[in-house]
């Protein structure tokens, strides 16, 4: 099995902080909150987040946030729960939560629960289990999860759940590994893990692994790095991991490295992206590859840092 390549995944990371000019950095401009958390997470896990000016990540993060409280993807863009929570996890990462003001951006994501408990991901309304997750995973790390209504919250979820034993985006939707994640990982945050059929689930996930070792997000589909984030830790929260082939999808992972300058692809031979980089070397993690930092599966962060806020009541 190949090495996995960490001084260079380091320096590919440094430097796209560096190009805000190439297509990459176009393409993610409005991602650019994602991107500074995955590639700032990638970083830890690799034991190597000295390597950026913290300051520097500080005020940048602080001049995304939107009056509502909640944090957009880039300075002047609109708020919005996905970017919300990519701010929330960088305070957190960087041990710097007491620069925000919690009750403002708590009450933001609060604000955003529907009647039916379900979350929409900004002002305009859009629905989906994704939403749910991120409400709950932000507002657990906040210590604020008595904003909102939790049973509530929890009912919406598990009336996503199909007879496939997955979960969708909404009542009814396609049972896919992304929404799984973002279900099961809501649901173990707020220690509500007995609404799912372990065995049944269990069994869906670890069909996504395909011959090469990778991993899929649905039947028919080709494997691609990002699953092994997705489908692993839902897998790893149901206590069920041990079901798949982790040697093969190490190595699946450590295919898609490009080996000179750096970076995980989806899939070997392809372009690199910080967003797969993030997720092969957080699958690598969980499948306890040696040098790596642990990944929480629930929170997305490694463990020592949800220790230090989650357990620090």
């Amino acid at each position: 099995m190949g090495e996995l390549e960490v001084k260079k995944h380091v320096r590919y990371i440094l430097s796209i902080e560096k190009k805000k000019d190439d297509f990459e950095s176009l393409v993610i401009e409005h991602l650019r909150m994602n991107g500074a958390y995955w590639g700032l997470t990638t970083l830890d896990l690799l034991g190597k987040i000295e390597t950026i000016d913290q300051d520097e990540v500080v005020s940048w993060v602080m001049k995304c946030q939107d009056e509502s409280g909640g944090f957009a993807g880039n300075i002047g863009h609109d708020p919005h729960l996905l970017y919300t929570l990519s701010a929330v996890q960088i305070f957190t990462l960087l041990d710097k939560l007491d620069v925000l003001d919690i009750d403002k951006v708590s009450n933001y994501v609060a604000g955003l629960q529907n009647e039916d408990g379900s979350f929409s991901g900004d002002m305009w309304g859009e629905v989906d289990t994704r939403f749910s997750y991120i409400a709950i995973c932000c507002l657990s790390i906040l210590h604020r999860l008595e904003k909102i209504n939790v049973e509530k919250a929890v009912d919406y979820v598990v009336r996503c759940k199909n007879l496939d034993g997955g979960f969708g985006s909404t009542p009814g939707g396609e049972s896919h590994a992304g929404q799984i994640f973002c279900c099961v990982g809501a649901l173990a945050i707020t220690g509500s893990l007995h609404h799912i059929d372990r065995d049944l689930l269990g069994w869906w996930l670890c069909e996504r692994q395909v011959k090469s070792g990778g991993l899929n997000g649905r039947p028919e589909k080709l494997p691609d790095v990002c699953y092994s984030w997705w489908v692993l830790s839902s897998l790893v929260m149901i206590d069920r991991v041990h079901w798949i082939d982790k040697e093969k999808l190490a190595r699946f992972i450590l295919d898609c490295q490009d080996t000179e300058n750096g970076g995980i692809s989806d899939r070997p031979d392809d372009a690199v992206d910080v967003f797969h980089t993030y997720f092969g070397v957080a699958g690598l993690s969980l499948l306890e590859y040696s040098g790596l930092k642990a990944i929480d599966p629930a929170y997305a962060l490694p463990v020592d840092v949800v220790n230090r806020i989650i357990l620090k009541k």
